[in-house]
């Protein structure tokens, strides 16, 4: 099996699935905000989220904390219009970074697949998808100002403003994977396809 990448291309192809396994994990995972309610642990992705309350019905109607974590019953369920733009935004880029990266595996295994021009493609394609995560991860703290996420931070919690909670490490992920497309991998997919041959006709 010959391969269509250059020594560039491959390291771009190894770049890319990296960035893209880093910025999918971190976009899935509902770890991107840490806070807490009556003394536990809380944790909000941009549609999951960690423990939540749960209001019992009895003489009391006491409020315990369910240590579990799910997604929102619905699109319409996530707290935060920013959220659920972000949610939309982040995805289609975590999209197309993996789609970039599937596409770079193949060209290590198949002749003739990414010529420079199609690599040169990919990576504006990797440029829009980490310009995609990148926004999604600005307008994240725009959310902060939510009924739910201010419960979780002391009711201290406003629109780029933490209160008592602190950004997870998904956040990072997400925004670090996005990052490294946008600048490593876009400048190396300018490198990554062999010339093509001149076929005499």
């Amino acid at each position: 099996m010959s391969s269509s990448l250059t020594c560039a291309g491959m390291l771009w192809a190894t770049l890319s699935l990296l960035c893209a396994a880093a910025s999918c994990t971190g976009f899935f995972m509902p770890y991107w905000l840490l806070g807490s309610q009556l003394d536990k642990p809380v944790s909000f992705g941009v549609f999951r989220r960690c423990t939540y309350p749960v209001r019992q019905e009895g003489q009391l109607q006491s409020v315990v904390m369910v240590e579990q974590c799910g997604r929102y019953a619905s699109f319409l369920g996530i707290p935060s219009l920013a959220w659920k733009i972000c949610s939309v935004v982040t995805g289609v880029g975590c999209g197309l970074l993996l789609l970039v990266a599937l596409t770079a595996l193949m060209g290590c295994c198949v002749s003739e697949l990414i010529s420079r021009t199609v690599g040169r493609v990919a990576g504006g394609i990797q440029f829009v998808g980490g310009l995609l995560i990148g926004s999604g991860c600005a307008l994240y703290p725009l959310g902060w100002n939510s009924e739910e996420v201010q419960q979780t931070c002391n009711n201290l919690s406003d629109q780029f403003e933490l209160g008592t909670c602190q950004l997870g490490w998904a956040y990072y992920c997400t925004g670090g994977g996005a990052a490294a497309a946008m600048l490593l991998c876009t400048w190396l997919a300018c490198f990554a396809g062999k010339k093509q041959k001149q076929y005499p006709y």
